[in-house]
Formats: C-alpha cells, sequence, structure tokens
C-alpha cells in the first residue's frame, strides 16, 4: 500500500512536470538546436513501422552509448533476427548510436517518465526485454514494464556513495523499483553493496564487472585516428583533456601558460564534454592562445598552441595522439570521466582529485601504478600548479611515461570479461 501511493503521488507528479519538462528541452535547444528535434518522441509517440518484440537496450549519454558498443555489436551477431531498439536521452548520444550502428538498430528517445508516455512506448515496441544501463530506473517505465510482462535488467550497474547520499532519501520508491528487476549486474562489489543497501534482492544481484574495461576499436575509429593525425602537419609533444566541464578549462589553460615556458612546442587538444559549450571554450582559448578549432576542418600548423576538437564521436580515436591525458570533471563535483580509453592506448593519465564516479577502476588504477592522482587543494591556482608540474614531468622522463602507460593498459586487460556474462544473461531472456 505504501509502494502504491507512492508510486500514485510519483505519476501525478511526473504528468504535471511534463509539459515543464519540454518546455526545459526546447530553452535548452536555443543553445544546441538538436533538442527541439523529435519532441513527440519524448510523449512515447514513435514513428511507424517500427519493429516489434525485441530487445529495448538504453543508455543516457554518449560514454553510456560507447560502453555499450562491443555488447550490442555482440548481440546482431548472436540474435540477428531480434530487432534491437537503442534508446537515449541526449542528441549527442543519439548521434553516437546512429553512427556507430546505423540501420543495424532501430533508435528513438527514452520517453519522460510518466505513465501514459511509457505505457504508449511500450506497447508500441511490446519488447521481450528492457535492459537499462548503470543507474537508470525510472519508476513508471520499470512498473509498466513489469506490469506488461517484459523482462527487466540492469547492467553495469553502478551506485557511488554520493548518490547513494540522495537514494536513500527515495527508498519508498527505489525500492520496490529495484525488486522488479529480474537481474541487477553490478560493476564492482562496493556498488552491488550499495544495491543491496537499497533493498535490491540478494538473489538477481551480482558482480559481473565493468563494461567499459571491454574496450574493441572499431575501424572507423582507425580511420578516424588517421585522419586527425594527418591534420597536426609537425612532430609535437601532444597533451589531450577530455571532457571538461565549466571551470576546468581556467586550470588547463592556466596549466598550459606555465607548461609552455618550458615546452614551447606543446600543443594542447582541448575536448569539451557538451557541445552547446563549443563556442563559449573557443572564445576563452583564443583571448589567451593561438587556436584553431577542429570544425575548421584546418590543419594543425608549428604556431598554434590549442587544437579544440568541436566535434562528435572523435575523442577516442584523438586519445592516440596524445603524450599526456587528463580526464576533465575531476576537478570538482561532477566526479571525474572514464580514463579507461586512453588506458588501452597505453596512454600516462592525470586526473584531479574527485573521481567518485569510478572509484573502482581509481582503486584499481592506483593499485597498478597506472594513473596520477592530483591531491586536493584549493582551486584553481594549487590544481594548475599540480597540473603544469605533472604534465611538465612526465613529457621530461619518457620512461616514467612508458610505464605508466603499459601499467594502464595492463589494468585494463586484467579486468575484462563483464561483456561475456552481461551477453549472457540478456541472451536467456531473448530465447526463452
Amino acid at each position: 500500500m505504501k509502494y502504491f501511493f507512492a508510486l500514485l503521488c510519483y505519476r501525478l507528479l511526473m504528468l504535471l512536470l511534463t509539459p515543464v519538462l519540454l518546455l526545459a528541452l526546447i530553452i535548452r535547444s536555443t543553445r544546441q538546436t538538436a533538442y527541439r528535434h523529435r519532441l513527440i518522441e519524448r510523449l512515447g509517440i514513435l514513428p511507424k513501422g517500427l519493429a516489434k518484440g525485441g530487445l529495448i537496450i538504453h543508455a543516457s549519454s554518449v560514454g553510456e552509448v560507447l560502453a555499450l558498443k562491443a555488447l550490442v555489436q555482440k548481440l546482431l551477431l548472436t540474435h540477428p533476427e531480434t530487432p534491437i531498439t537503442f534508446t537515449t536521452f541526449t542528441p549527442t548520444g543519439s548521434e553516437q548510436v546512429k553512427k556507430l550502428f546505423g540501420d543495424r538498430v532501430q533508435h528513438v528517445y527514452l520517453p519522460i517518465d510518466n505513465p501514459l508516455s511509457s505505457y504508449v512506448f511500450l506497447k508500441t515496441l511490446a519488447p521481450k526485454s528492457l535492459v537499462v544501463m548503470e543507474t537508470e530506473l525510472w519508476p513508471n517505465l520499470i512498473q509498466q514494464a513489469r506490469h506488461q510482462g517484459i523482462h527487466l535488467q540492469l547492467i553495469n550497474g553502478r551506485l557511488s556513495n554520493n548518490s547513494m547520499k540522495s537514494y536513500r532519501k527515495l527508498t519508498w520508491l527505489i525500492t520496490p523499483c529495484l525488486q522488479n528487476f529480474d537481474d541487477i549486474l553490478c560493476q564492482s562489489i562496493d556498488n552491488q553493496e550499495n544495491f543491496l543497501a537499497l533493498g535490491a534482492p540478494t538473489n538477481i544481484t551480482q558482480v559481473s564487472g565493468n563494461l567499459k574495461y571491454d574496450i574493441v576499436l572499431s575501424e572507423d575509429v582507425i580511420e578516424k585516428q588517421q585522419q586527425l593525425d594527418q591534420l597536426i602537419t609537425t612532430k609535437r609533444p601532444v597533451w589531450l583533456v577530455a571532457s571538461t566541464h565549466p571551470g576546468d578549462e581556467k586550470i588547463v589553460l592556466g596549466a598550459l601558460s606555465e607548461i609552455l615556458k618550458t615546452q614551447p612546442d606543446l600543443l594542447l587538444i582541448l575536448v569539451p564534454r557538451h557541445p552547446e559549450r563549443f563556442e563559449e571554450i573557443a572564445t576563452l582559448c583564443q583571448a589567451q592562445f593561438n587556436t584553431v578549432r577542429r570544425s575548421t576542418a584546418a590543419s594543425v600548423l608549428a604556431d598554434h598552441q590549442v587544437w579544440l576538437l568541436d566535434s562528435l564521436g572523435e575523442l577516442m580515436a584523438a586519445f592516440k595522439l596524445a603524450d599526456v591525458v587528463t580526464m576533465g570533471g575531476s576537478f570538482s563535483q561532477v566526479g571525474g570521466h572514464n580514463p579507461l580509453e586512453p588506458a588501452f592506448y597505453h596512454k600516462p593519465i592525470i586526473v584531479g582529485p574527485n573521481m567518485s564516479n569510478f572509484k573502482q577502476v581509481m582503486t584499481n588504477m592506483l593499485n597498478g601504478g597506472a594513473i596520477i592522482q592530483l591531491t586536493e587543494g584549493i582551486a584553481p591556482v594549487n590544481y594548475q600548479t599540480q597540473l603544469s608540474e605533472q604534465v611538465c614531468y612526465l613529457l621530461a622522463n619518457p620512461e616514467r611515461s612508458q610505464a605508466l602507460g603499459d601499467n594502464a593498459r595492463k589494468v585494463v586487460n586484467q579486468n575484462q570479461g563483464a561483456l561475456v556474462t552481461t551477453h549472457q544473461k540478456i541472451s536467456q531472456h531473448l530465447v526463452n
């Protein structure tokens, strides 16, 4: 009865909020126009002609889509008759799905989590199974799926200690939600413990490993590497800073000023996390450094100091070009971004003090001597000083840099295997 009342209140709230959420998407589209497209899909009303009776896989945005790449490719090979619908929330995630899979999968946006939209969405696709990624817990969607007899699986489950603070306040809604799943596959023991603490059933909750370790290079990425490499006209040291958020650029550009005093030929490749910030970051870089933008398709000349990668889907390829990599989002409360992709390339990696989104990954890498993490300090001055010192040190000590990169790749190799377990679990529900 308590859950029924809680779900009823949540349903009414989401129905009331739906116009507000649509308006928020329209407002956001003033900075990124793609948010105003296909709004009808946000209500669960899908294009005609979509195949029914298959598998829905949901990933929120680009990082999650990339993490699912190898799994979806394997499912396409082993279940060629099963239609796969790959859903996202963000336009950048949408573009990534199209780029990776083309028409091999069906792609639509996951609707706003109100009961009517969730009902229409699931009735239209009538899937055998619904798979959600990491912490995508949407009570209306999950309840509707269970009511319609659809298998439910949470894969690559991630629930950080920071997230637990919020979720503990919502146990009246989240706990019954977790109990609707058939399988909950967690990245690590600490994530499993957090799910169990929220009320996930012990008999369905297990550690499967992190899919982000199971990196596979596609021909598209290899081709993109060659294209990017050809644009850099002179051989020079390259520092790549990936997935930056507000505040990160000030630290990075401050550090760059210091590094250029001893490494005057250094090239910084800067990759903002969100496309709507491209113009803002371009203005910031151009005010201080000789900057070239990837979107102009121009070559990177010897006197260019910053190459702004204002493009989509090229970060994985760009890691190959770097001598040193720094992951953004780790100097603030964002919690960092995935360091495993540069690790796959044997790259030495520097991160800020907050990598809470990748707690187990960081434990593995720190224990393996595979990453440099800056200490807490007074931002941004302290961070930019530490950052400039560490980049200069790695550039001046190639043997140490190589050892760090090799250790990083070793950590990746040692922790692969989640792909096999996850594929087996999903396949069980597709053949029954």
